[in-house]
């Protein structure tokens, strides 16, 4: 199991039922209507004041923005982090997760974005010594990925399959659609496309560089008479 350098952050548990459960969904989709609306992150007094809830109750749910967004995404992306396969083909587990999880970042993409922003934000304030919030801490695709890429650990070196878990982790999530929709334009069905062709791409390195290495243990080596016997051949 990949380890993580951080915990990750947890969704607050919401209550079973009566007005308490009510309270939290009604402030859980608060904010959830103000960062698909706008793309800001509100603070849990703004999503009191909009709720109408008072500010203590509020904080009595959510203690920090931090609480907050892990809510929020949890409640996005939780399907996501329950997908489970049994595939077992590696590259076919791959593109089976990266195809039925794309439209759900697509559908949720605001509050993704927004995770990233406040994760971006608290990194320079956690640096400059002014955070006075617990961190946001972002990773479940780390234990995604792990999943999705199993089947491939015979085929693949420890190194090369460390390597290749942190390179799809690049392109599964939401950079690839803040880099291929904010700064080349590109649809949402074509960063689909791209990024599956990434993952595709690493996949194949991954596996060449495995069976090159694999290669290359299994040519024998030639001992010191064979070396000097070519040396001297060569020199005559």
């Amino acid at each position: 199991m990949a380890r993580l350098k951080h915990k990750l952050s947890e969704a607050p548990a919401p209550p079973e039922r009566g007005v308490k459960a009510a309270t939290f969904k009604l402030l859980l989709d608060t904010a959830m209507d103000i960062i698909r609306q706008s793309g800001h992150i509100p603070s849990v007094a703004e999503a009191a004041a909009r709720a109408k809830v008072s500010r203590a109750t509020a904080y009595r749910y959510f203690p920090s923005r931090s609480a907050l967004i892990t809510a929020v995404v949890d409640s996005s992306l939780g399907p996501v982090r329950r997908l489970a396969s049994d595939n077992p083909n590696g590259r076919e587990r791959v593109h089976e997760l990266f195809v039925r999880t794309f439209p759900r970042f697509k559908e949720f993409e605001a509050q993704m974005r927004a995770a990233a922003q406040l994760s971006l934000e608290q990194w320079g304030l956690e640096r400059a010594g002014l955070l006075e919030e617990e961190p946001y801490r972002r990773g479940h695709r780390v234990r995604i990925l792990e999943h999705a890429i199993e089947p491939l650990a015979p085929q693949l070196s420890a190194t090369v399959r460390k390597r290749l878990h942190h390179a799809l982790s690049v392109v599964y999530g939401i950079e690839p659609y803040v880099i291929l929709k904010d700064i080349w334009g590109l649809g949402d069905r074509e960063v689909e496309r791209t990024a599956l062709w990434m993952a595709d791409a690493l996949i194949d390195a991954a596996l060449r560089e495995s069976e090159q290495k694999q290669s290359a243990r299994g040519r024998p080596k030639p001992n010191g008479t064979r070396v000097a016997a070519a040396a001297a051949a060569k020199r005559r």
